[in-house]
């Protein structure tokens, strides 16, 4: 009788003598080893880790950033590695992920790959520097921020004036009624004497922060970040002229927890320590980019007295290490609207060691501090018009008023527009396709809709044809081809921009696209639908059907298994598909999920006000996709109201423009606080008519 390995080892020899004498331990079944040796390249770190740990673990928490969407959970698919030594079993979802040559080559997916025998893996660089908005629609302040110096020229102590050092001090700042930390009276006494009594009180608020030798007054900073769940800008301000001296935006480093709030909070839920881990992770985003602005601009962190910080609620809770489970179960609760005293180096931030932090209020779990920012940024309660304020985005806040009332809600719109959940999908960075359009003419009898740049959708740079071209024909060479010919790979590309069945391109970088983002994803399928490829309840039209309507671009429809697939870009061989950029019917849906959300909200707030679409005289796309999405193409696909294009404007990232307005301004700041009062926030997920609504939204406008 024959047994296993597992089976001797599990106390069965197959021979009655075997276990009579000692078996020599190298003929044995061999023990899992207690930790499996990884080396990470090209950052070459070497790791040990227990058996069993998924190599996204194991990279995430030696510092090692794979890209992640879904926070290693296996929906997203994105956290490609490629294992150059060693062997990692294929998992059911590596099967789907990748092509037989592809899985042949060591690729997997880290999430899914578990760390069995020493191995060597090979990590993908993660762009850290995705294009993001760093400004957006302001207003002008009155100069006046809560940080300000003072130059003392004070009088010495004497036998006839015994008084105390603090007194002295204070006294010469009589306008003011401070409040004194402990620290600046530890030092106090030597430096006034060190100095001369010639000294400069920094003052924040109503504390006095320190006392410095000399003049310093020509040195004071402030710090304004948007600390976003995808993207984080800083901006380095000089306070006493109010004017910017350094703007610098990185990927927040917390990405490997997922690309939502959701993903995050879902993280402290499942693993409380996570909440430390992600709150370290934010302090790093943040060091890290104040100190860029700071070596740009020339400027010492010291000098940096005061920052202010515009964040949704649960990146404002994570920052400062406060737990956010709360806000990912009804009822939604967050800690506190208003926090209290923060100092920067509560969030890391290399700054003087007492200056002080503004985070933003926030209206609910879901309407954070960011949206508080930017509704200071865009007046819209000192604004007669009404206006419709959406700041896009996986969980997309929408803000519907005027000067008289102010209505909220947020969307769970998802992390389409981020490139999650699409089969191309990317973030926008160097190589994502970002716009999407085509020449009617070329296409058959389906006209475009006008946008607010002429016919043809968003108007390509360099251009003022709207057809991605220089020479209003929808070229570089006048003939409608970079070669003369319409190609110039045999593909039906030229450079990656112009193809001859009149689909443009545009791709961030300038250079050979590698993906889709969030904008390109929207042009796409506003193309598709004015091509009369896409039918309104979203289905890619039939063969037959798509060589009647649009004959050029018929040839780019194309099945990818059992999936229906448009082709953006060719890639390898002729007519590979799958090797190619491409549109599949499961990307149009996940868009379609996200516009929905999106479109419910704003409806609902319109309902709340009694108004029809037609009485929204603005609408602001505010935050980094909101400043890159064609107006056309969000009208086209339903994502904002019917109305002329001129009417929908991008507002940029006024969440970081409200945070530099709470910088310059005290009067602003009040401002911010008073907006608490002037707000109602309307909840969506209670509402019995939500989801009849939303699968309303679902088909695109007629």
């Amino acid at each position: 009788m024959t047994h296993t390995a597992a089976e001797r080892s599990a106390g069965q020899p197959s021979d009655p003598r075997a276990s009579a004498e000692p078996t020599p331990r190298a003929s044995a079944e061999p023990t899992p080893p207690a930790r499996v040796e990884l080396e990470f390249r090209p950052a070459g770190l070497r790791v040990r880790v227990p058996p069993g740990v998924t190599l996204f673990d194991a990279a995430s928490w030696n510092g090692i950033a794979i890209d992640s969407t879904c926070g290693g959970h296996g929906t997203c698919k994105k956290c490609k590695i490629r294992i150059a030594d060693g062997t990692v079993p294929v998992s059911p979802l590596d099967a789907r992920a990748f092509s037989p040559d592809e899985l042949r080559s060591g690729w997997r997916l880290a999430c899914r790959a578990l760390a069995g025998t020493d191995a060597k893996i090979e990590v993908p660089p993660l762009v850290t520097r995705p294009k993001a908005a760093t400004v957006g629609v302001g207003r002008q302040v009155i100069l006046r921020p809560a940080a300000q110096k003072r130059y003392l020229e004070l009088a010495e102590p004497s036998l006839a004036d015994q008084q105390t050092d603090i007194e002295r001090v204070l006294a010469a700042l009589d306008d003011l009624e401070l409040r004194v930390d402990l620290a600046v009276l530890r030092s106090l006494g030597a430096r006034l004497r060190s100095a001369d009594f010639r000294v400069t009180a920094v003052i924040v608020d109503d504390v006095l922060i320190d006392v410095q030798a000399g003049d310093t007054t020509d040195r004071l900073f402030g710090i304004a970040f948007d600390l976003g769940t995808t993207t984080v800008v800083a901006t380095l301000l000089d306070l006493r002229t109010g004017t910017p001296l350094a703007v610098e935006s990185m990927l927040n480093k917390q990405q490997p927890f997922g690309a939502d709030v959701i993903s995050r909070i879902s993280a402290v839920m499942l693993k409380p320590a996570a909440l430390d881990e992600m709150s370290r992770l934010a302090h790093e985003t943040l060091a890290e980019l104040a100190g860029e602005v700071c070596a740009r601009a020339g400027a010492s962190p010291a000098d940096i007295a005061e920052v202010a910080v515009a964040g949704n609620a649960t990146m404002t809770h994570l920052a400062l290490g406060i737990d956010p489970e709360p806000l990912g179960v009804a009822p939604f609760i967050m800690a506190a609207r208003q926090l209290p005293e923060v100092l920067a180096a509560d969030l890391g931030v290399p700054a003087h060691p007492r200056a002080r932090a503004f985070p933003f209020p926030a209206f609910g779990a879901y309407v954070g501090g960011d949206i508080t920012a930017g509704l200071l940024a865009s007046g819209m309660n000192r604004d007669a018009r009404t206006r419709l304020f959406i700041d896009v985005g996986t969980n997309c806040e929408i803000v519907l008023g005027n000067r008289d009332w102010l209505l909220a809600t947020a969307a769970p719109a998802g992390p389409a527009f981020e490139g999650a959940a699409i089969r191309c999908g990317m973030r926008a960075a160097p190589g994502a396709i970002e716009s999407v359009s085509a020449n009617p003419s070329q296409h058959g009898a389906h006209q475009l809709s006008s946008g607010p740049y002429g016919q043809g959708g968003p108007r390509m740079p360099g251009n003022s044809d709207g057809q991605g071209n220089s020479d209003g024909q929808g070229n570089s060479d006048g003939q409608g081809n970079s070669d003369g010919q319409g190609n110039s790979d045999g593909r039906g590309n030229s450079d990656g921009r112009g193809n001859s069945d009149g689909l443009s391109l545009r791709v961030i970088g300038d250079c050979e696209p590698t993906g889709l983002c969030g904008s390109g994803l929207v042009d796409a399928v506003a193309t598709l639908l004015a091509a009369g490829l896409l039918d309104r309840s979203g289905r890619l039209v039939s063969d037959d059907v798509a060589a009647q309507v649009a004959p050029a671009l018929a040839p780019r429809l194309a099945m990818l298994g059992h999936e229906r697939v448009f082709v953006l870009h060719w890639l390898g061989e002729p007519g590979d598909v799958a090797a190619s950029i491409y549109l599949t019917q499961r990307d149009i849906r996940e868009l379609q999920f996200a516009k929905a959300a999106i479109a419910t909200g704003w409806r609902v707030l319109l309902a709340e006000a009694a108004l029809a679409e037609s009485d929204v005289q603005q609408v602001l796309l505010a935050g980094s996709f909101g400043s890159y999405l064609s107006p056309a193409s969000a009208i086209a696909i339903g994502l904002v109201p019917s109305l002329p294009a001129v009417r929908i404007v991008s507002a940029g990232n006024v969440a970081g423009e409200g945070a530099k307005m709470a910088l310059l301004s005290v009067r602003e700041r009040a401002a911010a606080l008073a907006l608490l009062e002037e707000v109602r926030y309307v909840e969506l997920s209670d509402r019995a008519d939500f989801n009849d609504a939303f699968v309303e939204q679902l088909q695109f406008p007629g």
